[in-house]
């Protein structure tokens, strides 16, 4: 349904405008999907829309005017009108040198990608536009290009990695002849700031269906392009306790997974280190190190992308923890230590659950038990993270300075190493963090010849070994 405010900026540009909403805006609402943007296309040069929205009392910005783009504010949101327009050469494989505005909207649909996209409501009730058959493919769930394919990914290097991103926002599959296109055009890919292809890439990794966009990717050429460490995955046999090679067990896992960045880019590249690590030592397959491995895979690749630090951060903690299974015989310390390092990287114990389950479910093997027993090893680790342990320095009883009055002694690498073993003894016994509880230990430990090792039998084990 279109907004009542837009029919209200129609009535304010008058009828000769054409106002007529375009793109993915006219494709979602076919299919019934939420979405924020509303894309407003006009037969009006972008100097008669500033000046009638104004005329309107309305706020206008020029955001792209070279372009034929103005942005109107309408109830404090933006609303972008793009006059009807062709477009020049393409010379940068992304943008063209030139555009013609002042053309039908039948030629401003025409330059779009993928049918699906070049389709128009008029805001005055009129009929559908949809000179390309948009809608015939919307019913047959398919992503087609526009015209030639070859044309349409020669003038923009995204295109090829948008179609493989809509297939698996929708669901759809890729026309025979679209697909086909794209090898020939990998050197104009190529081109594309990694900056944009890793937008694109996390919208197809946090799509509905993102195993069908990973193998497009794959297919195409792609993935060998901007994800090269992963391509030996595919083919990459696993042991009894695995139905999938590696590449399909890290579909399923990106399938499974909560659709949140984090999680699926830490789904898809857990695994990474698993073809490099490989070993059959008589019929009997082994990946020894590989989290390692995986991990300077996932550093090396979301670092060429330029991701964000936080999204970095919590991928690697993932990757990092994802080959730790907490068992029954685990004991409270060690259970306790294993949250002490979740915390270290700043993981949140149910986000490591919520990877750990999906990794679990993609191996393909029946198991009845395998919910309940997830499910009971997290209530467990939620029990005794709700009970406040001491997880860092910080946490202790006695501060820095209090240690260093206790020792009557300035700050240097000796009070880290005391922290430390101050950690692990509360960490095997919650009830000594207390002042009364650590100053006591705290002079053992300085009076003892053993240096920094902490206190025999202080130590758990830990946890995964």
């Amino acid at each position: 349904m279109i907004p009542p405010r837009l029919l209200r900026l129609q009535a304010a540009l008058g009828p000769d405008a054409e106002l007529a909403l375009v793109g993915g805006a006219v494709r979602d609402e076919l299919l019934g999907r939420a979405h924020a943007d509303w894309d407003l296309a006009t037969a009006l040069l972008p100097e008669a829309v500033m000046a009638r929205a104004r005329t309107a009392g309305l706020r206008v910005i020029p955001t792209g005017i070279q372009h034929g783009t103005v942005t109107v504010i309408l109830d404090g949101e933006p609303v972008e009108i793009t006059t009807f327009r062709s477009d020049g050469d393409y010379r940068d494989g992304r943008h063209p040198e030139s555009v013609r505005l002042g053309v039908s909207l039948a030629e401003d649909l025409a330059r779009r990608d993928f049918t699906i996209n070049a389709m128009a409501q008029p805001l005055d009730g009129g009929r559908l536009v949809d000179p390309h058959g948009g809608q015939a493919d919307l019913r047959a769930k398919v992503i087609r290009a526009v015209g030639d394919p070859l044309q349409r990914f020669a003038e923009d290097g995204l295109r090829p990695l948008r179609a493989c991103r809509f297939a698996a926002q929708l669901g759809f599959g890729i026309e025979a002849g679209t697909l086909a296109a794209i090898p020939a055009r990998l050197p104009v890919a190529r081109k594309v700031a990694v900056e944009r292809v890793l937008v694109e890439l996390t919208k197809l990794l946090t799509g509905i269906h993102p195993e069908i966009g990973l193998e497009r990717l794959r297919e195409s050429g792609l993935l060998d392009l901007w994800l090269p460490e992963l391509a030996p995955m595919k083919g990459c046999g696993q042991n009894r306790h695995h139905r999938f090679d590696v590449w399909d067990h890290t579909l399923a896992v990106v399938r499974l997974a909560p659709a949140d960045a984090a999680l699926r880019w830490a789904a898809l590249l857990h695994d990474a280190g698993k073809p490099g690590t490989r070993t059959d030592e008589g019929g009997e397959v082994h990946f020894y190190g590989h989290e390692g491995r995986s991990l300077e895979l996932a550093a090396t690749l979301l670092g060429r992308l330029k991701a964000g630090h936080a999204l970095v951060k919590e991928v690697l903690a993932l990757v990092r923890h994802h080959g730790v299974h907490p068992e029954p015989g685990w004991s409270d310390a060690a259970c306790r230590r294993f949250l002490k390092r979740l915390a270290e990287d700043g993981l949140a114990l149910d986000r490591w659950a919520a990877f750990r389950l999906a990794d679990q479910r993609a191996k393909g093997i029946e198991d009845p038990d395998r919910e309940p027993r997830h499910a009971a090893v997290v209530a467990r680790l939620a029990a005794l993270a709700a009970a406040r342990p001491p997880l860092a320095a910080r946490d202790l009883a006695l501060d820095g300075a209090a240690l260093m009055a206790l020792a009557g002694r300035k700050g240097g690498p000796w009070l880290g190493a005391l922290q430390g073993r101050l950690l692990e003894a509360v960490l095997e016994d919650p009830g000594l963090n207390t002042p009364e509880g650590l100053e006591p230990l705290a002079r053992e430990m300085l009076a003892s010849p053993a240096g920094a090792a902490p206190p025999p039998g202080r130590r758990g084990p830990r946890p995964g070994q």
